[in-house]
């Protein structure tokens, strides 16, 4: 039983629980004072020692349901019945297969285990011989799809199914009748094989194949995800989030105390033989850091936007002043839209006011000079994010130069590949002129790359 709670664990992780090895210890301390009889107060206990959140519940008791949840045996379909219930209904097979096999008791002994077990049509003996089986093929050790062939073949040879494909071919010779009854008994526990490797595929493989989802996802072009991607590409937007919070919000904790300044600490402590009772810490003054963020959001690249925008405002943990503007034909701040609002409403609000217009970067870089160029300092990182398309309009770079001498650092990032760069009426060519860095980011992976990089700066 306790290899089944380590079982269970590892599927319970794979189902989105955050399961640590202390908790597991006080769920198996718990399991071991309520037992397995009621399952109800077994699936509660996991609930109660086990889940943090109402989504971690919700993922748990489904996983709780599914794993403890056997395939029943399938059987082969009686015939037309002389019996109403089942000891009668068991009483007429066994009388039909002794007459059927004209003294086929003997014949019936002299088969394999397997045979006998399918001919008894035992359901708590197959199912025990399943989960044996299942145990020695190491079933939960399955991840993908394309294996269930192969377990489901390794679980069948562990429970004989060799010695069963020579009792078939004998009894075929002898008795067709008995030998019928055992090949349908044989499909049915293909049947019940196959449902218990789908299962553990669902219990086993979901983290993997979750993973494969989301690294395809990565690198996928986020101009080119279909409407049944974009909710599964948020989520994956806000672990990469995530990902950069606990990366380099710990450095920002460190700094805030500093480094031992081990002189000034020996110094202060030589009366007592230089023992260090007090101690003295090196600070390292740094500025404070802000974002300002303009993101084009006309139509070729406002899907982009969007999801720079929700990973921006997901990172204020580590970078406490972000400001953020919107632009297709002329610009607006966003900031209060999307921290007041969720990320579906604020983009719709967006899109709404200013989105889905043909770009014009120099009337809405004008705009920005004329009323919020007072937000760049020579503390601001500046990021733009857009296709630097505008249309044969004025790009106005003449504004770009000067944010870029007054800013910290001028970074845009282009959703397009570089081979566009200069093409039609693109004036990338021109805006890199006055840029610190210019990056390709047309997929998650190269936003995640981008802003880490600009957010490590920081540190």
């Amino acid at each position: 039983m306790r290899e089944n709670l380590h079982r269970f664990f590892r599927a319970a992780r794979g189902a989105g629980v955050r399961l640590s090895p202390a908790e597991s210890i006080d769920a198996m301390r718990a399991v071991a004072k309520v037992g397995f009889s009621d399952r109800t107060i077994l699936r509660d206990t996991f609930l109660l020692t086990l889940a943090k959140t109402q989504d971690e519940k919700k993922a748990l008791g489904d996983c709780f349901d599914l794993f403890f949840d056997q395939p029943e045996p399938s059987q082969a379909a009686p015939d037309d019945g002389d019996a109403d219930d089942s000891e009668s209904g068991a009483e007429t097979t066994e009388s039909r297969s002794d007459s059927d096999a004209g003294g086929g008791g003997d014949a019936v002994q002299n088969l394999g285990p397997l045979a006998q077990m399918l001919l008894a049509q035992d359901r708590n003996e197959i199912a025990a011989a399943i989960a044996n089986a299942s145990s020695a093929a190491s079933l939960s050790d399955i991840r993908y799809f394309t294996q269930r062939g192969i377990f489901s073949g390794r679980i069948l040879d562990a429970m004989g199914i060799q010695r069963l494909r020579d009792d078939l071919d004998d009894l075929t010779a002898t008795n067709p009748a008995l030998a019928e009854r055992l090949a349908a008994a044989l499909d049915g526990l293909r049947d019940t094989v196959r449902e218990a490797v789908s299962q553990a595929l669902m219990l086993y493989g979901r983290e993997e194949a979750e993973n494969l989802r989301n690294e395809i996802l990565r690198n996928a072009p986020l101009s080119r995800i279909e409407p049944r991607q974009v909710e599964q590409m948020r989520y994956l937007i806000r672990q990469i989030a995530r990902r950069l919070r606990e990366r380099y919000s710990k450095p920002r904790k460190r700094q805030r105390r500093g480094h031992l300044d081990v002189r000034r600490t020996l110094r202060r402590n030589a009366a007592w033989g230089s023992v260090p009772f007090l101690t003295a810490w090196k600070r390292k003054h740094r500025d404070k850091p802000k974002i300002v963020a303009l993101c084009d959001v006309s139509g070729s690249v406002a899907r982009v936007s969007d999801f720079f925008l929700l990973l921006i405002h997901s990172l204020h943990e580590v970078v406490s002043d972000v400001r953020s503007f919107a632009f297709s034909g002329h610009l607006i701040e966003v900031s209060d839209i999307l921290e007041a609002k969720s990320p579906e409403e604020a983009m719709a609000e967006i899109m709404a006011k200013v989105g889905f217009g043909s770009s014009d970067y120099g009337g809405s870089l004008a705009d920005f000079e004329k009323q919020w160029m007072s937000a760049v300092t020579p503390q601001t990182t500046v990021i733009v994010l857009g296709d630097a398309r505008s249309n044969n309009l004025d790009p106005r770079a003449d504004i770009l130069r000067r944010i870029g001498e007054r800013s910290k650092r001028l970074v845009w990032l282009n959703p397009e590949g570089r081979m566009a760069w200069g093409w039609g009426d693109s004036e990338m060519p021109r805006y890199s002129t006055f840029c610190t860095v210019v990056r390709q980011c047309a997929t998650a992976q190269q936003l995640e790359r981008a802003v880490s990089d600009i957010v490590a700066t920081y540190q």
